[in-house]
């Protein structure tokens, strides 16, 4: 599938399609050009937002606990609220 292809599948233009096969490439592909880099970024994020909800969800709670105890979030309901709401993406 060809990018044009996947746009249209996913309803949604991207603004930058070297960032697109960037974000696509993995390390087993390419060494020196793949998405690692883009995934740390990713991770960074997505546990900056974790880490705002925890504190303000549980203020009482010690840090050690709170960042070992995964539960505290149900992950997939978590992200679908989070990214609905931070998030906008433009229509084709």
């Amino acid at each position: 599938m060809d990018y044009k292809e996947l746009q249209i599948q996913l309803n949604y233009k991207f603004n930058n399609l070297d960032l697109l096969e960037l974000a696509l490439t993995h390390k087993s592909y390419s060494s020196s050009s793949n998405n690692e880099r883009l995934e740390f970024l990713g991770d960074s994020i997505l546990n900056s937002i974790i880490s705002e909800y925890l504190f303000g969800r549980f203020p009482n709670q010690k840090e050690g606990l709170l960042t070992r105890d995964p539960r505290m979030v149900e992950r997939k309901k978590f992200g679908q609220k989070k990214a609905r709401k931070k998030f906008q993406f433009s229509k084709r």
